[in-house]
């Protein structure tokens, strides 16, 4: 059962401390001689540009509009140098009527102190030399936070504070009355620590004051056509501070709210909670208090009213009264924890970790396979799934291409650090947790667009070994849709794996792209959705530990299986993690280019979701409004920014969880501007995250690793170099069969086909199936197979390490010894298994085979290519281990020799048909493409020459009926093109047949 390591915010000994806190007096920068020298020099240039230059036009060249309407012979005068000279000075006026924009637009921007200044249009580096001329300028006059752009609303003035509307709360003082506001501020803070003593007094001798008129409530606002409220935007209106989200979150934590729940996280408040404010919050009507508050109804003056007798809830208590009520129908194995958590009460959602844990007999032996990736399994599951993909891409392409770039049907073969990474991604993946969490979630959506709901906000999800779902949303949301329940309260909704099972493929999209592994707490996997979280999760540690979080998470965003479309932005790091994803990640250099891309993208999607009418994606990802726009954009931002680009990043991402956009910045300290979540990753590979009451064993990708993963992904990628080593051609198999009589094996595995082994006893029955599927495992890796991935493919579920030793001694006795007394099962010097060259299979024969036909002995032969080519084909007699009973083999799954085998049937097909074409046998080549077209009937090659040597033949009759049987073959798809220009050029009249058919 996942548990919250929170503490109790008071202990019932430590002394009574003061309920409104003061912040610290505001420090007034003192301005400097290097100040005012900065800001003369900055004046005389603005002068020099803004008045001097059109001035020295002026006199020296003239003012550049015409004082008439030019004539017809203007255009059929010579061109001279005065020509050319007069064209210059039109570009210097165009260009001083440009930078004289920028400073308007600049110093306009600088005096509001609102909003972002606009950008004149190709004007990037005369704006930038206008903002820092500007800047330097009014230095003299205002703060360094009033000069960027619509962060000075982290400071309010005095009059501002005054004004009794939740716009004056909001609002932005004037750049040359910053000077006043400080100076006030600091008086203001400055009193309210001189009468600080006075409250502590009264609270000692007269108990809490919470019931008096001067002190200060707010309530949680409704997220209707907005952004959902939170502590940092509550603090950054009332207290002229986002960072001042803690003393809130300190007054307020534990205490009992109007709905019976309490504030546990100050990143998760609900809509009509009642906040205790410090002493010095300001903002008018949004700022509550029982008695001084027309403007509320009865009964939300008598909720605050009773919020207010609970002030000494923290110190009396301790936090100790607080429980949490599990789930009936998954009861706690320990008592309740104290704290109120996070994460359900009780283990949920698939973690794979039934799949990716070895036994307890197994612990400790990883045989040298990287752990981290063996403890990751839906990070496994989707590099492992994309690695195929980009694998099977690589063969059709090469089978595609020219014969002189042919690279062959088999994927290099990894060594070293690649090898070792490859078999912990067989080990450690889970692809059936990965389809379950992508089914179950959008079977949701599916249910809730069936009954006209919006998708609620989801913070988190959580999965357990047991197979259960639990998705934590960020309020309530009412009853989910059958088959979901429930879970401890209204915030957590759950799915039993057995329900999971039961949803089908939903033709809905996506709807929480975002989320994204963290790490295990318990027998517990947590993912957090990065694009929900309501302003910046930050990231702290070392450089380190940070990359390997980074890199963890930016790899599974890339290849998950529970998204359909995203953009990856990583910003200081993961240039070489592209290759696994090209489509969905880039890379940035540093945080001007992402404050650039990032700003033009939040204000057109922000305009988007206006036009379209909805508060938020989520609602553009349900029902007829589904649109490709509404995909999440996730950054991962691994350096420290500097004070000044954290707080523009803090107000960039002030909006953007509405608009599915998600931050993680790593950061080398603490009170990140903006950071609604904050996480720390220890040395330890610890993730913690006080407030949120989580302490995980982080989920990392270290820097080998990932160089690891990065090289199978580019070694498979199908531009690459191909890898052979001398005299030995790239397209060769790794494993080639001597095809002689005296070659003949003493083990013989039919596996093209139904399965079947010559040379061997059945084993008894209950051993048999395990046995032989474990020899077809050895059969299709000649390299070897490491044990783990043995184990891990005949038991998903896990094995202890007797059963599994036991198995192999048993496969040892049961392959026997060749007549050397070498035993046919041995083991190489990494510990792989590996298989005697007496035993082979029938695969192995066809690829040795059709390797000899095309670039052995029968390439100089045409007789013995005939022969070879044709005894290849023989031994095709339907697809690979065609009889395998359901429920086993699932580790072909991970396997491309489903695509391997019709695309080396279709090569050997089509290299016969050329053989008999060119001796004018059309019936022979008919005969062996068809044979060919039986395994692989999906191949576009095989029909483009079935179609002519049909044509050949001479029977329009019997080319037409062959279209014919083709297009119906295509259904709605259609024909493809390449064949369909093919037909018009044997057939003209194919599409005739085809209406009348029709």
């Amino acid at each position: 059962m996942p548990r919250r390591r929170t503490t109790s915010s008071s202990s019932s000994t430590a002394p009574s401390a003061p309920r409104n806190r003061t912040p610290q007096p505001v420090r007034v920068r003192r301005r400097t001689f290097g100040d005012f020298v900065k800001a003369f020099l900055a004046f005389v240039v603005l002068a020099g540009l803004v008045v001097g230059v059109p001035f020295a036009l002026a006199v020296t060249a003239g003012w550049p509009f015409p004082g008439g309407a030019p004539s017809l012979d203007w255009l059929q005068r010579e061109i001279t140098v005065q020509t050319f000279l007069h064209i210059l000075t039109v570009i210097v006026w165009l260009a001083w009527a440009q930078f004289t924009a920028c400073v308007l637009v600049e110093v306009k921007a600088a005096l509001s102190g609102v909003g972002v200044p606009g950008r004149v249009p190709g004007s990037g580096p005369s704006q930038l030399l206008a903002r820092q001329l500007v800047a330097a300028l009014l230095l003299v006059g205002a703060t360094a936070a009033s000069l960027t752009p619509g962060l000075s609303q982290l400071g309010q003035s005095l009059e501002g504070n005054q004004k009794p509307s939740v716009a004056a709360a909001q609002q932005t003082p004037g750049l040359f009355a910053q000077q006043q506001e400080q100076a006030a501020a600091t008086a203001n803070a400055l009193a309210e620590q001189a009468g600080q003593a006075g409250q502590d007094a009264a609270r000692a001798d007269g108990g809490s004051s919470a019931a008096h008129g001067d002190t200060k409530y707010y309530r949680i606002q409704p997220p209707e056509g907005r952004h959902h409220d939170s502590l940092w935007e509550v603090a950054e209106r009332h207290l002229g501070d986002g960072r001042r989200y803690k003393e809130i979150f300190e007054l307020n934590k534990d205490r009992v709210q109007p709905d019976g729940s309490r504030l546990s996280e100050a990143s998760l408040i609900r809509p009509g909670w009642i906040m205790e404010m410090p002493g010095d919050a300001r903002g008018g009507e949004l700022v509550e208090m029982p008695d001084e508050a027309p403007d509320v109804s009865e009964q939300v003056q008598q909720q605050i009213s009773d919020y207010a007798k609970s002030g000494d809830h923290a110190q009396g208590s301790g936090g100790g009264d607080a429980q949490v009520s599990l789930p009936e129908q998954r009861p706690a194995p320990t008592p309740a924890n104290p704290a109120n958590p996070v994460t359900p009460a009780t283990p949920v959602p698939g973690t794979g970790q039934e799949h990716a844990t070895p036994a307890a007999g197994q612990e400790g032996r990883s045989f040298g396979l990287p752990e981290a990736l063996l403890a990751a399994p839906l990070l496994a599951a989707g590099l492992l799934g994309a690695l195929g993909r980009r694998r099977r891409q690589a063969m059709w392409q090469s089978a595609l291409g020219a014969v002189g770039g042919r690279r062959g049907m088999e994927p290099p073969t990894p060594t070293g650090d690649a090898q070792d990474v490859q078999d912990a991604l067989l080990v450690g993946a889970d692809p059936e947790g990965v389809r379950l969490l992508d089914r179950s979630l959008r079977g949701l959506a599916a249910s809730l667009t069936a009954e006209s709901r919006p998708l609620p906000v989801v913070y988190a999800a959580w999965m357990s070994g047991n197979g259960d779902l639990h998705l934590q949303l960020a309020q309530p949301a009412g009853k989910p849709p059958a088959p979901w329940q429930q879970g401890q309260d209204q915030t957590f909704w759950m799915l039993a794996r057995s329900d999971a099972e039961g949803y089908e493929e939903a033709e809905t999209a996506a709807p929480y792209p975002g989320l994204v592994s963290l790490g295990t707490m318990d027998d517990s996997r947590l993912l957090l959705n990065l694009e929900a979280v309501p302003g910046i999760v930050s990231l702290g540690g070392t450089e380190a530990d940070r990359a390997a979080v980074f890199a963890s998470v930016a790899a599974e965003l890339a290849t998950n299986g529970w998204s359909d479309r995203m953009t990856i932005t990583l910003v200081g790091f993961g240039d070489d993690l592209t290759p696994l994803a090209p489509n969905r990640i880039r890379h940035l250099d540093g945080f001007e280019d992402l404050f650039e891309t990032m700003s033009a993208e939040t204000r057109q999607r922000r305009g988007a979701l206006g036009a379209a009418g909805h508060d938020s994606v989520l609602t553009g990802r349900t029902g007829p409004a589904q649109h490709t726009r509404w995909a999440p954009h996730l950054v991962l931002l691994a350096a420290q920014p500097s004070d000044d680009d954290a707080l523009r990043l803090a107000e960039l991402a002030a909006d953007a969880g509405r608009l599915g956009i998600g931050y993680l910045v790593g950061t080398e300290g603490t009170d990140l501007p903006g950071a609604a979540w904050e996480m720390e990753i220890t040395g330890a590979g610890r993730l913690l995250a006080p407030l949120l009451g989580l302490e995980l064993d982080a989920q990392m990708l270290p820097a080998a690793q990932r160089r690891a993963v990065v090289e199978l992904f580019t070694d498979a990628d199908p531009g690459s170099d191909p890898e052979g080593g001398p005299g030995r051609p790239a397209n060769a198999p790794p494993f080639l069969v001597d095809i002689s009589e005296q070659g003949r094996p003493a083990v013989y595995a039919r596996l093209v086909g139904s399965y079947e082994i010559i040379g061997l006893d059945t084993p008894d029955g209950e051993r048999s199936a395990l046995l032989h599927e474990a020899l077809a495992l050895l059969l299709l890796h000649r390299e070897g197979v490491h044990p783990r991935v043995l184990s891990s493919a005949l038991w998903p579920r896990g094995v202890t390490a007797d059963v599994r030793d036991a198995l192999l001694e048993r496969l040892r006795a049961w392959l026997g010894s060749d007549p050397d007394g070498t035993p046919r099962l041995g083991t190489d010097a990494t510990g792989r298994l590996t298989l005697a060259k007496s035993v082979v299979s029938d695969l192995d024969v066809l690829r040795s085979l059709y390797y000899e036909a095309t670039q052995g002995r029968g390439a100089g032969s045409r007789q013995v290519r005939g022969r070879l080519l044709t005894d290849a084909l023989v031994l095709v007699r339907g697809p690979l281990l065609a009889d395998r009973p359901e429920g086993r083999y699932r580790w072909l799954t991970h396997e491309i020799v489903d695509a391997q085998l019709p695309l080396l049937v279709a090569d050997t097909g089509l290299a016969l048909s050329e053989f008999h074409l060119e001796k004018n046998r059309a019936e022979k080549a008919i005969e062996a493409l068809t044979a060919a077209l039986r395994t692989a009937p999906a191949d576009e090659r095989l029909w483009h020459e079935l179609l002519r040597a049909t044509h050949t033949t001479g029977d329009p009759g019997r080319l037409r009926a062959l279209a014919a049987d083709l297009v119906a073959r295509s259904g709605a798809r259609g024909v493809p093109p390449r064949t369909e220009a093919l037909l018009d050029e044997l057939l003209p009249t194919w599409r005739e047949g085809v209406s009348a058919a029709g």
